[in-house]
């Protein structure tokens, strides 16, 4: 983008041909299906994930190929094993490492780090089996450049094993938590009726019988009286890690404009 307005300054371009290159810089299409958005880090916040599964293997390995080209990493969420393969086997030919985040996977260039952050998101899980959710929600934090403190397996069936994590936490300053639970989904009110900063809350599919995939605890976490408690959809740990994110990030940038001494009059 710089390079495109230092030659509209300089004359070699015109302003129709500027906004042409700005343009097809923000979107960039991957045969005739696909449509990459690599400027959304930039714009948003929040960078580009691609979704595994209902791709090809190989599109799904080359759209994250594109992606880290571009922006020095991708991100990739579900990944099947056929997905797993068809990553390694690209991040290996070009030369870039793999992280893995549960069922996400980040490729990204040796040299490549996130920008870091002056904040921290606590992510916790109230059973090993909500763990894959709440680690894509931490790929996406810690991408954003985002402190994240972990505590996992730690739901309402023994309670007392909370209190620790939970409590090193709040002491951390952290400007939000993501609260991610299955069956009946009681963690996220719990936690919400403690700390004193926002609670994205994630039902995810685990449970039995008629509350099973998600529908207890998303009804659960719906009805939940504690204050503060927003709620995504069922196992979508990418959109609760990108909104706990920006919720972080805006705090940061607020108690930074706080702590700037005042302009002289």
């Amino acid at each position: 983008m710089r390079d495109i307005l230092q030659r509209l300054l300089r004359g070699e371009i015109g302003e129709d041909e500027a906004l042409r290159l700005l343009q097809a810089d923000r979107v960039e299409a991957v045969g005739e299906m696909a449509r990459l958005d690599p400027d959304r880090e930039r714009r948003k916040g929040v960078p580009e994930v691609v979704l595994a599964p209902g791709k090809e293997p190989a599109l799904c390995a080359e759209l994250a190929l594109r992606l880290a080209r571009r922006s020095g990493c991708a991100l990739v969420s579900r990944v099947t094993p056929a997905h797993e393969g068809a990553l390694a086997a690209a991040a290996s030919g070009a030369g870039l490492e793999v992280d893995e985040f549960g069922r996400g996977r980040r490729l990204r260039s040796p040299s490549w780090t996130p920008a870091e952050r002056p904040a921290c998101v606590g992510v916790l899980a109230a059973g090993t089996s909500d763990v894959d959710v709440a680690e894509e929600a931490r790929m996406v934090l810690e991408t954003m450049g985002l402190g994240v403190r972990r505590a996992y397996d730690v739901g309402v069936s023994a309670l007392h094993r909370l209190a620790e994590p939970l409590a090193a936490m709040v002491a951390e300053g952290a400007e939000a938590y993501v609260v991610v639970a299955g069956m009946e989904g009681a963690l996220p009110s719990v936690v919400s009726g403690l700390v004193p900063a926002p609670v994205v809350a994630v039902p995810t599919s685990t449970g039995y019988g008629v509350g099973g995939r998600g529908l207890a605890a998303l009804l659960a976490m719906l009805q939940s009286c504690a204050p503060g408690v927003s709620v995504v959809n069922v196992d979508n740990g990418i959109g609760a890690g990108a909104t706990a994110g920006l919720i972080a990030l805006r705090a940061a940038l607020a108690r930074e404009a706080q702590a700037e001494p005042a302009a002289p009059e």
